[in-house]
């Protein structure tokens, strides 16, 4: 339709490298990464181990893959287990890849609205030493913003005595940090601050911060080098990638402060969304925290798949993955305040 807007808020990794990445990318000194020769991929890496404060850092491709060798990594021997919540990324959309390719036990914590756990199970569900009908537990890992409950920020607290609790049980954290900018600027804290009680993280570039791919895994060099054996195992060697890491180095350093804005334009859905006063279509306000929007229909009138026909309808891109009675949507680099205007007249 002629002078049709198609706006797309199914995710923020729908969003084109910008032309400052392009250029970039286009001028990249490049080497050959698996010998450990692409100066671009070394600065990345430079670079995000700094951001992250971890003593070393490796670019991997996706945050799935970042998320695997990472466990991979900390869990080398045989008849081990990692604990993790139970509507953790890693738990739903990663296929079971921690015990279809790593040999790794899964145990699930169940997940409260807000993204923690509780603190009693997790310390029942960590496995005793001496009892060898048990696997043993050798990682614990966190999601922070976590995807299913909103986007919702994990609160400083909870990682700490999360850290504290696995320090004396002698059991690294690993923290899936696909959005651990967007948490990091809602806290207005330095992301190291978060992961200070964090033996790892893997943080994609690709997501809020509208790189064209890559995922940057942190954490001790002792670790990275284990990572790096996994990565290599999964194919994640990637050769000139430096066209790729450059464009990642203009994503740490240019659009982290403007996550905010996705933050804001977030609420000013949500807000628009509520004025209508609808009883059948609502957003949760306050748990608006970052740039992920759930809107709640009543099922008894409207399903997810009839609001996102409708949605459909006025040429406004939809999300319908979600199979609750509820939408997701998800703010990012392209959507400036005129589009944001467009979004909030489009809501029912």
């Amino acid at each position: 339709m002629e002078g049709a807007q198609f706006i797309d808020v199914r995710s923020d990794t729908v969003t084109k490298p910008t032309p400052e990445m392009r250029k970039a990318m286009f001028e990249a000194e490049v080497g050959d990464d698996v010998f450990r020769e692409d100066p671009t991929v070394l600065e990345l890496e430079r670079q995000g181990a700094t951001l992250f404060g971890k003593e070393s850092a490796l670019f991997v491709p996706t945050g799935t893959m970042g998320n695997l060798v990472s466990i991979m990594a900390h869990c080398m021997g045989r008849g081990q287990e990692i604990l993790v919540g139970d509507e953790s990324h890693i738990n739903i959309y990663e296929q079971g890849g921690a015990a279809q390719l790593a040999g790794v036990h899964t145990r699930t914590l169940r997940t409260y609205p807000d993204g923690t756990f509780d603190i009693e199970e997790l310390v029942r569900k960590i496995r005793p030493t001496d009892d060898i009908h048990q696997p043993t537990t050798a990682l614990i890992c966190l999601e922070n913003t976590h995807n299913r409950c909103g986007g919702a920020v994990l609160p400083v607290k909870f990682v700490k005595k999360v850290g504290q609790i696995a320090q004396e049980h002698n059991i690294p954290v690993h923290m899936d940090g696909a959005r651990i900018m967007n948490a990091a600027t809602k806290l207005g804290v330095p992301a190291a601050s978060i992961l200070e009680d964090c033996a790892s993280v893997s943080a994609c570039l690709s997501k809020g911060l509208g790189a064209p791919a890559g995922t940057l895994v942190a954490g001790s060099s002792e670790f990275i080098s284990r990572v790096l054996r996994c990565r290599k195992a999964l194919g994640g060697g990637m050769r000139q990638v430096g066209v790729l890491a450059a464009a990642g180095l203009v994503a740490i350093n240019t659009m982290v402060n403007r996550l905010a804005d996705d933050h804001k334009h977030a609420q000013l859905v949500a807000k628009a969304i509520n004025d209508r006063k609808s009883e059948n279509i609502s957003v949760d306000k306050d748990k608006v925290q970052t740039n992920i929007i759930l809107i709640n229909v009543n099922p008894k009138v409207i399903s997810p798949q009839m609001f996102a026909q409708r949605l459909k309808q006025v040429r406004f891109m939809e999300d319908v993955s979600r199979t609750r009675s509820s939408q997701k949507y998800k703010t990012h680099l392209h959507l400036t305040p005129g589009r944001i205007d467009v979004v909030k007249k489009i809501v029912y």
